[in-house]
């Protein structure tokens, strides 16, 4: 640490250190929408709320947890089960409350910068410190009272801010990027609906020529008779789709498209894990091995690298190999539903369905089908003790083929957002990793400050 920096603890520098409670325990309830609670799989090992993992509760219970009501800049630990996650509470989740397997710490603002003393519990060696400290029982807890002694550095307030703001610049633009994508993801799943479920082009098509609309789109073709520009799709664009409709199982679809069991249109392969117990499938490994595990903690539906890594001999034993780059994956079991594109060659766990897209359906079409049809996929599960998609019940899901020339043109506009996706995804990445160095070296005195800022400087 700096030679002139102070040391204290945790507790000296928070006007209050608690956790939250289970509401059932005090007679609350969690409810399918309302205020926020957050648990300790709402919080991200990169040290965010994860919006999509968070439970809910009335009024009446969060009254009820008044004591546990979060506030903005409270930094959250998790203290039982997984030790160390943490959190910066933002404005956008607030109203939010959050229960007992997670701390609260309320920083004094005139004892230390908040954000600051967010990093200097993010550093790995506070956490280290907290894991020499846990207690075992049924599972792992941490103390409140051990979370107060945690010893940490305090420079000067400037200095405080100084650290928080170079670091946070670097959050903030992981961030931006990652809003970024929600937004690319969410045009192309506009388009693919658009073109696929609702066929609003084959509808405009249809209306011009005078030919009849199928009932279940006539509220479409309503809105497009009153508004014939509402479309915006260049004629060029336009002219590939066919302008009637015909009758097929799965209802009314563009006359000449065809319905096809999906095994048809993709190669559906699964994979496997090579024996742990077999040093030579795993140590010094280098070749990326998906689990729905990995798939879990995606940011955007694009692979870049698995948490671990099997050698070619361990290759080997996975019938499916090593997938080409662009496969779609979907996680089979525990749970369904996880999807994303592989942009290295990676092999797969048995929890995995992969679509090998070599036939006539791009993978950004496979991708958004698939999307699309989960709630079918899911019906098809079976399973006791969790609910699985078998590649044998997977592969006769009927699925939409259209035409060559619409398929050309949906994966060029389609094409276009995901490779956007794909940079800010690794772009992410990249500055993640700055920070993950920068971060212990800036908290420990290390690197000063003002080196620090010509190395974001460079980056940014």
């Amino acid at each position: 640490m700096g030679a002139e920096w102070q040391s204290t603890t945790v507790g000296d520098v928070a006007i209050r250190v608690t956790k939250g409670t289970t509401p059932t325990t005090v007679g609350g309830r969690f409810v399918d929408q309302g205020i926020n609670f957050v648990k300790v799989e709402s919080i991200t090992n990169d040290g965010r709320i994860d919006i999509d993992k968070l439970a809910h509760i009335d009024e009446g219970t969060n009254d009820l947890l008044s004591r546990s009501v979060l506030k903005q800049n409270d930094i959250l630990f998790t203290i039982a089960g997984t030790i160390g996650r943490v959190a910066l509470v933002p404005r956008s989740i607030l109203p939010a409350n959050t229960n007992q397997a997670v701390a609260i710490v309320r920083p004094n603002p005139k004892a230390v910068f908040p954000r600051f003393l967010y990093y200097v519990l993010s550093d790995d060696r506070r956490v280290h410190q907290a894991h020499t400290r846990v207690v075992q029982s049924v599972q792992a807890n941490f103390s409140l009272g051990e979370l107060r002694s945690l010893e940490i550095p305090l420079p000067s307030f400037p200095e405080q801010r100084a650290i928080a703001h170079i670091l946070g610049t670097l959050d903030d633009k992981i961030e931006l990027n990652r809003q970024m994508n929600r937004t690319l993801e969410a045009m192309a799943q506009a388009l693919f609906k658009s073109w696929f479920i609702d066929f609003d082009p084959v509808v405009v098509n249809a209306l011009r020529a005078g030919n009849p609309i199928p009932e279940k789109i006539a509220q479409r073709a309503a809105h497009y008779r009153d508004n014939p520009d509402a479309l915006r799709l260049p004629e060029e664009t336009l002219r590939q789709f066919p302008d009637r409709f015909q009758d097929s199982e799965l209802g009314a679809i563009p006359e000449g498209w065809e319905v096809k069991p999906i095994g048809d249109l993709v190669k559906c392969v699964g994979g496997a894990t090579p024996s742990t117990k077999k040093p030579e499938f795993w140590e010094g490994g280098t070749n990326p091995f998906l689990t729905p595990k990995d798939m879990a903690s995606l940011d955007s539906p694009v692979v870049l690298d698995t948490e671990r890594h099997i050698t070619d001999a361990g290759v080997e034993k996975i019938s499916s190999k090593k997938l080409p780059i662009g496969t779609v994956l979907l996680s089979s079991r525990a749970p369904i539903g996880y999807l994303a594109i592989n942009e290295v060659p990676v092999s797969v766990n048995q929890g995995i369905i992969a679509m090998i897209c070599d036939g006539p359906l791009p993978n950004h079409y496979v991708f958004f089908w698939t999307k699309s049809n989960m709630d079918v996929i899911k019906g098809k599960a079976g399973g006791t003790t969790f609910a699985e998609i078998s590649k044998k019940n997977f592969r006769p899901i009927p699925a939409l083929q259209p035409s060559e020339k619409v398929l050309d043109a949906f994966a060029c506009m389609a094409g276009l957002l995901y490779q956007q996706l794909v940079e800010n995804t690794v772009s992410c990445a990249t500055l993640a990793k700055l920070r993950d160095t920068l971060l212990p070296k800036l908290i420990s005195g290390e690197l000063r400050v003002p080196d620090a800022e010509k190395v974001v400087e460079d980056v940014l």
